[in-house]
């Protein structure tokens, strides 16, 4: 077997650096030393109560409350919902860890729903389990930037008496028929982890019109009684009820990642833009190319490309093996859905035993041959040109050798 000498000499967790703007606004929190959110003097106005103002005006929402993670939104969100001990919640089978693990550590017990070929929850499992599980929740996670139909989902949960929270931390930037991805749900939860397309290391932010479960997760996220400083808030009559009865579960983001985070709401239409140049030009650069399936857009989805997903149906465990480990020596990283034990951040539900032993079949076998690879901003749209190009050859090659019966199984780490 032969290939080319090209070579991809570039980082695939390199991001971008924070604006200068986000820097300066960092560097003053850090100099008057006031982190906190609560922490301010006279007239101030906290960053964290500035971004989430800014945020719930990107996005539309009424509400907007900043938070430590992701992972801490999508538990602030179910319990605003009130979730019971061992109560059931409904989510996509094909997701990452923290989704799942949500639900586990709120005292919930998840139930993982199939996903069709293209990535998205499949409709008619989702029935089937809400109505034999009795769920009144559905997480969904727009997993990798994936978006099923909105208006076919919110419907459909109509009907079966689900609550749709969202778990937008793939999509935030994105939208669904004009409409931005989170605005469908009665809760929606982002995330601001580096690998995220806004950047402060860690961090979170949860959006929603209602507002007693607006009140609820400010108080959940250690508001103590200074609610009222809250600025993307409902008014002090919605906590009178409330704010004795619901625990301080303290999640709350402080003013250095707020400082960080503000001027990069403004930057989230021209990054999308940049990603969907590299996705379009990975597209490109992989189109018809023999045993690999690219995953089809919908039309009235206007998603943010900063990952790529590929599948490879039918190729054997040995197969896919080979193909990362040729691609890792010429400096492509992909990683497997497909892989026995978890690596990394990639992980699939058999591997999370607190949530119990279930079947997913379809997702088996989509998860068996689907690849997944970040694309950085600190891509250009010839480095991406570069890697569909090794990815194609070698394709092409583990192709060659399977005929040739020279494939052997390498370890994958």
């Amino acid at each position: 077997m032969t290939t080319s000498a090209e070579r991809f000499t570039g980082s695939f967790t390199q991001q971008e650096p924070i604006p200068e703007a986000g820097i300066e606004a960092a560097m003053a929190v850090l100099r008057h030393g006031r982190l906190h959110r609560y922490n301010t003097q006279g007239d101030e106005i906290a960053e964290a109560a500035a971004l989430e103002e800014e945020f719930a005006a990107f996005t539309g929402a009424r509400y907007c409350l900043g938070v430590a993670s992701g992972g801490y939104a999508m538990g602030c969100a179910l319990r605003a919902l009130q979730l019971q001990p061992g109560e059931p919640v409904l989510t996509n089978a094909f997701t990452l860890a923290p989704v799942p693990g949500a639900i586990a550590a709120c005292g919930g017990r998840p139930v993982f729903v199939e996903i069709t070929e293209d990535l998205v929850l499949d409709f008619d499992d989702l029935t089937r389990k809400a109505q034999d599980s009795g769920a009144r929740i559905l997480l969904l996670s727009h997993m990798r930037g994936h978006s099923c139909d909105m208006e076919a989902l919110v419907a459909l949960c109509d009907r079966l008496g689900l609550k749709i929270i969202e778990d937008c931390a793939h999509t935030m930037g994105a939208e669904w028929n004009g409409i931005a991805s989170g605005r469908h749900g009665v809760i929606a939860c982002y995330s601001t982890q580096t690998y995220k397309h806004m950047n402060s290391g860690e961090g979170g932010l949860l959006i929603t019109d209602d507002p007693d479960l607006a009140a609820r997760m400010v108080l959940l996220s250690g508001s103590y009684m200074l609610y009222t400083r809250h600025r993307a808030a409902p008014g002090p009559e919605a906590y009178q009820d409330i704010r004795l009865d619901v625990p301080n579960v303290s999640g709350r983001m402080d003013n250095l990642r707020a400082a960080i985070l503000r001027p990069q709401v403004a930057l989230l239409a021209e990054r999308r833009a940049r990603w969907t140049t590299l996705y379009h030009a990975m597209e490109a650069g992989l189109a018809e190319t023999p045993g690999l399936r690219l995953i089809p857009r919908p039309l009235v989805e206007r998603h943010v490309g900063s990952s790529f997903q590929f599948a490879l149906p039918d190729w054997e465990e040995a197969r896919i093996a080979m193909l990362l480990s040729r691609a890792v020596a010429r400096g492509v990283e992909l990683k497997w859905f497909g892989v026995k034990d978890p690596v990394a951040f990639t992980s699939r539900y058999p591997h999370w035993r607190y949530a119990g032993g279930q079947s997913c079949p379809n997702t088996d076998r989509i998860l068996a041959g689907l690849i997944d690879m970040r694309l950085p901003l600190t891509f250009s749209p010839a480095d991406v040109a570069l890697i569909a190009r090794i990815i194609r050859e070698e394709v092409l090659i583990t192709a060659q050798a399977e005929i040739s019966g020279d494939v052997a199984a390498p370890e994958i780490d």
